[in-house]
Parts: C-alpha cells; structure tokens; sequence
C-alpha cells in the first residue's frame, strides 16, 4: 500500500470512529482523495498547495462535473486537510483560502404555454366538482397565487366589481392581484352556481369548499393538480407552485417588466423573482435552436 493510500485509509477511519459515518459517504470521501492523488502525480498529498487544490477543481470542472459535484469534492479535501493538520503532519491547510464554487438556485420546473392549456381543460366542467376544479386552476394561472393563498381565499377579499383578490401573503404582506376577464368570468360562473350546488344549504366564509363543505386544503388540492397533469399526458415533474411558475414565466415571454412580476407574486426581494428571468432566457434559446435556420 503507497503512503498515500495508507493516509487516506487512517483519515476514514478517523471519520467512522469519530462521527460513525456511513459506508457510502465513506466511499465517497476515498474516492474524491484517490482522483486528486492521481492528478497529483509528481507530489504527494501532504505536499499540496493551495494552487494544487484550486487546479484540480478546475480540472474537474472542465471534465463536466456539475458545481455541486465540485463543492462536495471541496468539502472532502477541506475535511481530509483539516485532518491532517490537526495531527500534525502538515503544518497549513491548502484549502482555507479557496471559496466553494456558487452552485446557483435550481431553475423550477415550469409549463409551456400548450401544457398548460392542456392542464386547465382537463377537468368535466359538466360536473360541479370538476367546474370548481377548472376555477381554481384558472384563478391560480391569471394570478400567480401560491396555492396556500387561493385554498385560503375568501369572499370578502374578492373584489368582483373591479377584477382583482386581495392576498394576504408571507410576512403579513397585502396585495392587490388583478384576476383578468376569463378567470373572473369562470369564478363568477362558479360562484352563482357550481358552489352553490356543492354546499347546499351548508354556509361558508370561504371560496373554494369540498363536498364535505369544508375549505379544500393545500394538500387535497395538490393532488387534484397531479391527477389532471396526468390526466393532460403532462409527464414533468410537478409542484404545487407549478402554475405560480408558469404565471411569472409567460408574463416576463410576453414582455412583462421583473418588477411588477415581483409586486403580482408578493415577493420581497427583486433577487427571487429573478430566477424566472433565466427560465424565459433558457425558453428563447430553445426556440431559436429548434427554429433558426443556423440555430
């Protein structure tokens, strides 16, 4: 066994007896050290400078491995390093000075424009259930609510005469969303007859009720979403913000500014409502690849 492959196991080691580590984070911390021990090739691992790590990241980087992979590789050698300064067998550590690479925010996954045409006429509007079913995945689409605020709405923060739901969203913060002539005209239809029908002569504060005539919940209503999506031959993976996503994606493709998005989706900060900016950016190159001549 070389020298370093005997530091290598005594680092391992080190970690099931001090933290009893799994055997398949075990494996991949021994894994990240054997390709950085490879790349090394003329020095050994307690001759590494902070250059050395920084190359070898970059390395990696050129290979494909993702910015995740790089950051969880920067977390071994970090680990392995630290290791071997506190037994004394360096006397600085290589990594302390080397920022982890930015991993970014996940893009969240959205609908085109045709799924989600799709998505809202998949419900029987013949029946009452499915015509409430049809309301809510139009309200949730002309608004961008999260769906904890639309299962939450009641009838007193519906202005019918003026188009638009006031929504008391995270941080207490109020809102006033406009609905558009299509949603609002199903929620009308909806109001004056398919809710009706489903309460009969129960009562209830709120807009949206089951059959049981209670409030629908976040997690009945999610559900509802899957089955249609399904129903639709929508194969993405969902969220229940799906929708909310679709709302700020195909008003910033149609030429929206960031910032009334930002005021419509209630968030505080301009930064997360920017996430959506990359989304209509990537759907751009999309369509001019696929439809450009030299795309």
């Amino acid at each position: 066994m070389s020298g370093s492959a005997k530091i290598i196991e005594f680092f391992l080691n080190a970690l099931w007896l001090e933290f009893g580590l799994s055997d398949n984070t075990l494996s991949a911390y021994g894994s990240d050290l054997k390709q950085f021990d490879k790349w090394l090739k003329a020095k050994t691992l307690l001759e590494v400078s902070e250059e050395d790590i920084s190359g070898f990241l970059r390395h990696r980087q050129v290979e494909g491995v993702a910015s995740r992979s790089a950051a969880r590789i920067l977390s071994s050698l970090r680990r392995f390093y630290g290791y071997l300064l506190r037994e004394s067998k360096i006397s600085t550590d290589p990594t302390v000075l080397i920022d982890a690479p930015r991993l970014g925010r996940p893009l969240p996954n959205s609908l085109s424009e045709v799924e989600v045409e799709l998505l809202l006429q998949a419900p029987e509007t013949l029946h009452t259930l499915g015509f409430r079913d049809r309301t809510m995945l139009e309200l949730l689409y002309a608004t961008g609510l999260r769906v904890s605020e639309l299962v939450e709405l009641t009838f007193q923060q519906v202005n019918f005469r003026q188009g638009c739901i006031r929504v008391t969203g995270k941080g207490d913060k109020e809102r006033l969303v406009p609905v558009g002539e299509e949603a609002m005209d199903w929620l009308e239809r909806y109001v004056s007859g398919a809710r009706q029908d489903i309460l009969g002569n129960r009562q209830s504060d709120y807009l949206f009720v089951t059959s049981r005539g209670s409030s629908m919940t976040r997690q009945a209503f999610w559900h509802i979403i899957k089955r249609y999506a399904l129903q639709a031959g929508i194969n993405k993976h969902l969220s229940p913000h799906t929708l909310r996503h679709a709302f700020a994606t195909h008003l910033l493709n149609h030429g929206a500014d960031l910032r009334v998005v930002q005021l419509l989706l209630g968030h505080s900060d301009l930064s997360t409502t920017q996430i959506y900016t990359h989304i209509a950016q990537q759907r751009l190159k999309e369509l001019h690849s696929k439809y450009h001549p030299r795309g």
